[in-house]
């Protein structure tokens, strides 16, 4: 019994410490495509909404050219959290083996300026913990960031020419 009671409250203290932002089931996030079009680049974005064996995803595919000063292709959602702090995001992805980012904006950031970290799409299935700690900040890297201020978050391809396909089964803040 005190063990049982130990266990409950262990488990009920690590889910107050996390926030689903989408698991394209009962928690759904309005997710915008881009691109560098935006400031005259090139690239091509296109996103959809899947499900195959079972597991519904969002894909994020598209060209991404350095042409015209681009390069860059972004799938991104806001989100509201309150002024709670989190340790990182935890994301469910698979892809075509290259790198994408993730990257996070706080309220009156110029648009050009973010918070971003670097992870690996493989072709399996694979969930990802990216800590807080691993995001730089595009400006000045020694530059920490506060979670609590999360505005936006978004997953980008950018940086060189390449097609770019990853898809994503599940976002939250852990």
């Amino acid at each position: 019994m005190k063990k049982s009671f130990m266990l409950l409250c262990i488990f009920m203290s690590m889910a107050g410490y996390s926030k689903v932002i989408d698991n394209l089931k009962d928690v759904r996030a309005d997710w915008v495509p881009f691109s560098d079009q935006v400031m005259g680049g090139i690239s091509e974005v296109n996103a959809f909404e899947l499900e195959e064996d079972g597991i519904s995803f969002y894909r994020l595919e598209g060209n991404v050219s350095t042409e015209n000063n681009g390069g860059f292709i972004q799938l991104r959602t806001g989100v509201n959290l309150k002024n709670k702090n989190f340790e990182g995001i935890r994301i469910k992805v698979r892809g075509n083996g290259n790198e994408y980012f993730m990257h996070l904006r706080s309220p009156r950031m110029l648009p050009w300026n973010y918070y971003s970290s670097e992870f690996i799409a493989t072709e399996g299935w694979q969930i990802i913990d990216l800590p807080i700690s691993s995001f730089k900040y595009s400006r000045d890297t020694s530059k920490s960031f506060d979670s609590s201020k999360i505005k936006t978050i978004g997953i980008v391809a950018y940086g060189r020419d390449f097609f770019a396909q990853v898809d994503i089964a599940g976002v939250e803040l852990y």
